[in-house]
């Protein structure tokens, strides 16, 4: 039954991004078909192999780690402020941005990150062909997460095509910053949430291919200048490393304060959505309808399809609604209450579901980064905005299909 559901919310996902697609005689269907096949070896070696399972289990505890440490300096900071008897969510998931926020400006400085970004970037060109600057960027998001990936590649975009603006746009949407992972791993299974950023870089492009498809050709691709760009995490600026190089403790305080505003930024929205979403409740309460049931039944089937139980499609399709509407986090909250009420494997899935930025406000975002770079750019932008939005679900979809494979 695993290996049923993996099937039908794969072709689920696959058929409704054909059926909005900008170009379906232009499909390459081998491009998808060799991406799908990576993720399933992909999650078969992540969480069915001992070399797997440990890889899995190192990550999760090198990020508690980095918790941990990130605590030394919050508790000194903020001190009695803390809830000692229990969690005070700022403190205690989002402030710890700050030091691994730090830890991202150090590999950029040392050029360990770029180093990452572009040769694993260069070996998925090679296996899905999907073009050097896609494969570039599809890696760069799950490092350093959006709106800063844009500027790695800032003087490109006023060049971009239509169809290229979309592939990026939707990895953008559909991929995960390491900044965020510690914050995520506090509130999801941290194996879920490692298998999820890897799965979800093939699953954006997955769609991008069947929405989006065009012959790619590397030969437009000029990547030469991006050996000299220096970004620190949560940046707003991009520098070119000529003749002087930011000073090592001037990144580390420049680094500090871009994971500072991250979680300020995440703080403000969590304020404004959750209190929106207790506002619309109230409002469906008093005619008598409960709107986290009434949005469950809207997205249940989906879950059903994607391998959730029957039993749980209500409750698992009204955190998938809430993480469209809203965003992951208040989602993750509302997993949190129920998660021991549902079976593993519903668990589980919905876990990989819940990591990517797919939602309305994300695509807002986006818009107004490449708008920052380029006007005409970020109008383009803003006429695909609902398909990119359906893009982006559509890969959260298959990622969290490919995992019920192992559950």
């Amino acid at each position: 039954m695993s290996i049923l559901f993996t099937i039908t919310g794969i072709l689920f996902a696959l058929l409704i991004a054909f059926l909005f697609s900008f170009n379906k005689k232009a499909i390459d269907f081998k491009k998808p078909f060799i991406m799908i096949i990576i993720q399933v070896l992909l999650v078969l070696f992540m969480m069915h192999t001992t070399i797997g399972l440990t890889i899995l289990t190192t990550l999760g505890s090198f990020f508690e780690g980095l918790i941990k440490i990130s605590n030394a300096g919050i508790n000194f900071v903020f001190g009695d402020l803390q809830n000692n008897n229990g969690s005070t969510f700022f403190l205690n998931v989002l402030l710890p941005l700050v030091f691994i926020s730090v830890l991202i400006g150090i590999l950029n400085h040392f050029k360990i990150l770029p180093f990452i970004i572009k040769y694993v970037g260069y070996l998925i060109n090679k296996i899905t062909r999907m073009g050097r600057l896609e494969s570039y960027f599809a890696i760069s998001t799950s490092m350093l997460g959006q709106p800063e990936v844009f500027l790695t590649i800032k003087e490109m975009i006023p060049k971009l095509s239509r169809a290229k603006l979309y592939t990026i746009s939707t990895s953008a949407m559909s991929a995960v910053s390491m900044a965020m992972l510690g914050s995520y791993m506090q509130m999801l299974e941290p194996k879920f949430v490692v298998t999820a950023v890897m799965l979800n870089i093939f699953s954006a492009l997955i769609v991008a291919s069947i929405i989006n498809p065009y012959p790619t050709s590397n030969q437009e691709d000029d990547l030469s200048h991006m050996k000299n760009l220096e970004l620190s995490a949560g940046s707003n600026e991009t520098t070119v490393n000529k003749a002087k190089r930011t000073p090592f403790f001037q990144m580390i305080g420049d680094s500090a304060i871009d994971g500072f505003k991250i979680a300020i930024t995440v703080a403000i929205m969590l304020l404004a959505f959750i209190s929106l979403m207790e506002a619309i409740t109230l409002i469906f309460h008093l005619i008598g309808l409960n709107f986290k049931q009434l949005i469950g039944y809207i997205f249940a089937p989906i879950a059903f399809i994607i391998g959730v139980p029957w039993s749980e499609a209500v409750q698992a399709g009204s955190i998938m609604a809430t993480k469209l509407i809203t965003n992951e986090f208040v989602a993750m909250l509302d997993f949190q209450k129920i998660a021991d009420e549902l079976s593993t494997r519903t668990q589980g899935i919905i876990s990989v579901y819940l990591i990517s930025f797919a939602n309305f406000g994300t695509v807002g975002i986006i818009v107004g980064a490449i708008k920052g770079i380029n006007s005409d750019q970020g109008n383009k932008v803003a006429s695909f905005a609902l398909r990119l939005l359906l893009g982006a679900t559509l890969a959260s979809i298959i990622s969290a299909s490919m995992i019920g494979l192992v559950l």
